[in-house]
């Protein structure tokens, strides 16, 4: 008998795929022989003798020590892809959002109606500030074209938006799988140059850090609209704060802020939902079991 320990709560669904013969499912396991983990955080934690392996019910494996891993011989697995439809789904809302201001409209709504205004009345002399562009026909920059990117490609293009992807790792199965309508670039720089809108789906390593920098920015368009709802880390948010003030980057959207970057103007600030439907958990956790 395997015995599995949980260190967050984990879909019943993927739990159901352990053969209840072979495995043992609890969260105060003391000695357990594999770990299924979200978003826990185990850099500091003390692996288990038993231990051999841990499956991550998500993409990338940041909370996890990989290396300290490797050097015991703990296998380490993630769920690439399974989340990846959750994930395109906010990206194409937080364009919309950013594009049209709905944020910003709705606040002005409520507060107008809490301080007993004729919102009705009102709203037809203050639309015009939450006026902003249609995404058809403008250019959408995808840093990063895996199961995520490609997926927002795919959607991207069925909204008439132009594409222009990079990914300096892609490899040629990816490639083949995308629409031949995405023209995918050999340099970041064209995509920054073109671009409208940028949105970055990689993982976070020391090559990637900081992937959008003060000199990344100086090459975009102004009033470019930027997403990142893959990892903290990979938009250097310092440099970005005099962009947005400047109005070279029109929009901000973020999965990961912090207190200064939440209320900084034109940032639109989320709390890490890329993931969090009940359909991706799911997959996640089926993943991760069979895993």
């Amino acid at each position: 008998m395997f015995r599995i320990k949980t260190l967050n709560k984990i879909a019943r669904v993927g739990l159901d795929q352990l053969d209840k013969s072979r495995f043992s499912v609890e969260e105060d396991c003391a000695n357990p022989d594999g770990i299924l983990v979200r978003s826990a955080k185990m850099h500091d934690y003390e692996f288990p003798e038993a231990l051999r392996a841990i499956a991550r019910a998500g993409a990338g494996t940041n909370n996890i020590p990989v290396d300290r891993c490797s050097e015991a011989g703990i296998v380490v697995f993630n769920t690439p892809g399974a989340n990846a439809n959750a994930v395109k789904e906010e990206v194409i809302f937080a364009m919309l959002a950013a594009s049209r201001h709905m944020f910003a409209a709705n606040e002005w709504a409520r507060k107008e109606a809490a301080a007993g205004g004729d919102v009705l009345t009102t709203m037809e002399k203050v639309k015009s500030q939450f006026a902003g562009p249609e995404i058809l026909g403008k250019t959408l920059g995808i840093i990063g074209l895996g199961a995520i990117g490609a997926r927002v490609a795919d959607a991207a293009l069925g909204l008439g938006m132009n594409i222009v992807g990079y990914d300096p790792y892609l490899s040629v199965h990816a490639a083949l799988a995308l629409d031949r309508r995405v023209n995918v670039v050999n340099n970041l720089d064209e995509l920054l140059k073109v671009s409208d809108y940028i949105t970055i789906h990689v993982p976070l390593n020391d090559s990637t850090r900081n992937t959008i920098d003060a000199e990344a920015i100086s090459k975009m368009k102004g009033s470019v609209r930027i997403i990142n709802l893959a990892r903290n880390g990979l938009v250097d948010e310092q440099a970005l704060l005099p962009a947005l003030s400047s109005g070279r980057v029109a929009a901000y959207v973020t999965d990961f802020p912090d207190a200064q970057i939440a209320n900084a103007p034109g940032v639109i600030a989320l709390p890490h939902l890329g993931a969090s439907t009940p359909e991706s958990e799911e997959n996640c956790a089926v993943m991760a079991a069979h895993q």
